[in-house]
């Protein structure tokens, strides 16, 4: 048993990766079939997921699937909050801590302007995982037929403010598909700025830009 706590502590020198701050910070040691694995458990509140990790693989050391799991559970936010304080130890102090006593991951940002960022780690339904999966599916084979459309495509935006005054706006598409007029919903994006003819411009291109559309 000393060998290999001694052994996780000389292993744990080199798990400088944001994305171990997401884990408790002592793995398990087990056996499957014979196989020694290191077993990093998520902290999230709620959360059972284990990611196992054997030891005999040439990519022993690495973070895929907990980069993964982390992304799922905790959210892209929050993630990129991690990654983006450096090492594991800053990402647990600024980002996993705060989410695990207050739900807010505010102190990971240098943020300027009125209102605060809140984020909950809650895991993802399977019906709304399904949504997001066809939501993705969709996507993409409108942008494929967007891209390959031989003829004139009109976008549209309708821009409003929701009664919790957050500014939103809306773009479809409209063009003529198979003799038949066809209009579509791409994206509703929150726009953060007023409604100008500028910042409108830049919201359509970025929707733009992830449709990986070439347009004037």
């Amino acid at each position: 048993m000393e060998s290999s706590d001694t052994e996780l502590e000389w292993l744990k020198k080199g798990w400088s990766s944001p994305v171990y701050a997401f884990f408790e910070p002592v793995p398990s040691i087990e056996y499957t079939g014979g196989r020694r694995s290191h077993v990093f458990k998520c902290m999230a509140k709620g959360c059972k997921q284990r990611v196992c990790r054997y030891l005999d693989k040439g990519d022993a050391k690495s973070t895929s699937n907990m980069a993964k799991h982390a992304k799922n559970c905790w959210g892209e936010a929050a993630y990129q909050a991690a990654q983006g304080s450096g090492t594991a130890d800053s990402a647990c102090k600024t980002v996993v801590e705060s989410i695990l006593q207050t739900g807010s991951i505010t102190s990971a940002f240098e943020r300027k302007g009125k209102g605060k960022v809140t984020y909950s780690h809650r895991q993802h339904t399977k019906t709304e995982a399904y949504v997001k999966l066809v939501f993705a599916n969709v996507r993409q084979r409108i942008a494929q037929m967007l891209q390959t459309y031989d003829g004139d495509i009109n976008f549209a935006t309708d821009g409003w403010t929701s009664p919790n005054h957050k500014a939103f706006v809306a773009i479809t598409v409209h063009l003529e598909y198979e003799g038949e007029p066809l209009a579509m919903l791409l994206d509703i994006v929150e726009v953060t700025k007023s409604h100008s003819g500028h910042n409108l411009t830049e919201a359509f291109a970025l929707k733009k830009s992830r449709l990986k559309m070439r347009l004037p």
